[in-house]
């Protein structure tokens, strides 16, 4: 059980819906509230869609690239660790999603790459490599991670009147910090693995 949670809340880190937000909104503000609303469920259940794809086929993606499971932990840790960075020092980049006024997104940038990034496709592929006996928890773990991003992207409006952008800001550095540890962790974890299969 406490695998499960701790797998959920990795899942939902990455995710970074909270980081999201302003995003999603920046990108949806000149359409009709109504519309807004079937465009986020429509892009999340895409986003959904890609991340069981990776998730389903991570072991035959490593074995075809003829990956050791120690490799993609280590890497995986330096790329959660660059995304948590970023969430806790964030850059004003991501303000041009590159859409026209009233333009409405369809899978690129929301699905792809906001909600099924580069860091949580690399993550599934992990964890399909390291639990592929578990894979029914797998699921189960990123579908409440999805349905929690979920429920704050649709409640994005609420979100963003009460906590204001400050607050959302100081969510988003709290869980680069927690990131940062679960990173650190999964690289330690790799450097072992690959010590101990060196020297046996």
């Amino acid at each position: 059980m406490f695998d499960l949670f701790s797998t959920t809340m990795l899942l939902f880190l990455i995710l970074d819906p909270l980081g999201n937000l302003p995003i999603f909104m920046s990108a949806l503000k000149y359409l009709d509230p109504k519309r807004r609303r079937i465009i986020v469920i429509r892009e999340l259940m895409i986003a959904l869609f890609v991340m069981l794809l990776f998730l389903f086929a991570g072991n035959s993606i490593l074995g075809v690239l003829n990956l050791r499971p120690e490799t993609v932990s280590i890497s995986g840790g330096l790329i959660l660790f660059l995304i948590a960075i970023k969430m806790i020092f964030p850059t004003s980049e991501n303000n041009s999603l590159g859409l026209r006024v009233g333009e409405e997104p369809f899978i690129v940038p929301l699905a792809i790459p906001l909600v099924a990034g580069p860091s949580i496709l690399a993550t599934l592929m992990l964890l399909s490599n390291q639990k592929s006996t578990d894979i029914s928890n797998l699921v189960i773990a990123l579908l409440v991670a999805w349905a929690l991003s979920a429920i704050i992207l649709l409640m994005s409006n609420v979100l963003l009147k009460l906590l204001g952008s400050k607050g959302i800001n100081a969510l988003e550095r709290l869980m680069g910090l927690i990131l940062i540890m679960i990173s650190t962790q999964m690289f330690l974890d790799g450097i072992k693995t690959y010590f101990l299969a060196w020297t046996s």
